[in-house]
């Protein structure tokens, strides 16, 4: 299937956030196709996070439109919008840290097939509960760790649980607030590999910094800076496109070189 056939996942039509008389968000115009990856960068300040909120539920848009599948989301709750389709994660690791790997899976996925406000312990026979916890464990490389308390976790199999939880309802949308951030080199390319195997057949909206991760992973680029999108391409294409490189790509690289 060509690019045009791919249907539209998520559009965002002329959104905008503004907190009293600052304007965070400026009329931001995207598309995402089915099983496209894209990432989302900019400088800090830049309006990131307050995008991911507004698409996930956890704000409002002042205005503007938010269709996941021509459907209007904007002002529902994010438990709404995930039962939709739509999963995030967070910049700062959410797990349950006196639970097992094991049972921070096992919730989630009771969680995606409606257990809210049953004692999930109670649920552990439930035959495609355990299922899709060992389908999770395998595909996140936790196997091993199964039995250990998140808390114990290093840094690195703290992040990939938490992308584990993320994925656990196998939604379609998938949505990475820095999920290497913090991280080593050689945790960077592990936590790539995992991003790319989980994201497979689906489609991923990630905010990252680290470039190396953004340009071998995504197929497109859209760059924010103060609320508006300055441009939105190709990896290659960014990479030579003159104002995004003195908005923000110059800095950055300058940060990043040893």
């Amino acid at each position: 299937m060509s690019e045009n056939q791919r249907p539209t996942i998520l559009e965002l039509r002329n959104l905008h956030k503004q907190f009293g008389d600052t304007r965070i968000i400026r009329g931001v115009d995207l598309q995402l196709k089915q099983g496209e990856r894209l990432a989302l960068i900019g400088p800090n300040g830049a309006g990131k996070s307050t995008l991911f909120n507004l698409i996930s539920g956890g704000a409002t848009a002042s205005n503007g439109e938010i269709l996941l599948r021509d459907r209007q989301i904007a002002g529902l709750s994010p438990f709404r919008i995930n039962r939709l389709g739509l999963a995030r994660s967070f910049q700062i690791t959410n797990i349950f840290p006196q639970l097992s790997v094991q049972e921070n899976l096992r919730v989630a996925v009771l969680s995606s097939h409606g257990y809210r406000n049953v004692f999930w312990r109670r649920l552990f026979a439930l035959g495609a509960v355990s299922r899709r916890t060992e389908e999770v464990l395998q595909q996140c490389g936790l196997q091993a760790q199964r039995d250990a308390l998140g808390c114990d976790l290093s840094y690195a199999a703290q992040r990939a649980l938490e992308i584990g939880i993320t994925i656990a309802g196998d939604a379609d949308l998938i949505l990475l607030d820095e999920p290497t951030a913090g991280m080593s080199r050689d945790e960077s390319a592990a936590a790539t590999e995992l991003i790319r195997r989980v994201s497979a057949g689906k489609t991923l909206l990630m905010i990252e910094h680290d470039m190396e991760v953004v340009f071998g992973l995504v197929d497109r680029i859209a760059v924010l800076v103060e609320g508006r999108i300055i441009a939105c391409d190709t990896p290659p294409a960014i990479r030579s496109n003159r104002a995004v490189q003195a908005a923000y790509l110059g800095s950055v690289n300058a940060e990043q070189t040893p």
